[in-house]
């Protein structure tokens, strides 16, 4: 059975860990503003629903990989204070999969948003 009181206390702390990524991780602010430019561009370049949930997709797991970085630096730091090559290591990788992500969006945004705008282009 469900127990309601820690389902809601689940949810608290997710909530938590959405407040504090936003306030404190400068990258995952950067994403969030390119995320809020595609919404506009998309709204006013009348992309269809379909593209809209790909682009809106596509902007949750580059949302969603720069929250998961952040959690692999903080547990890293937290399991080491000195410098070791596997602590570089683990915080490289986790920044590389950010990388690789955001590439792969601005690819998918760009195979997205090039015939609206070749199209307003050619009137």
């Amino acid at each position: 059975m469900i127990d309601g009181k820690r389902f809601i206390r689940s949810f608290k702390y997710a909530f938590e860990g959405i407040h504090y990524a936003f306030k404190n991780d400068q990258n995952l602010l950067f994403h969030l503003l390119v995320a809020f430019l595609v919404i506009n561009i998309s709204i006013i370049l009348h992309v269809t629903g379909y593209q809209m949930a790909i682009l809106g997709l596509t902007m949750m797991m580059v949302i969603t990989a720069e929250m998961i970085n952040s959690a692999i630096e903080k547990m890293v730091d937290l399991i080491t204070k000195e410098h070791r090559q596997e602590a570089k290591i683990a915080k490289d990788v986790a920044a590389g999969m950010v990388l690789v992500t955001a590439i792969a969006a601005a690819i998918i945004g760009t195979l997205i948003f090039l015939p609206y705008v070749v199209k307003l282009f050619h009137y």
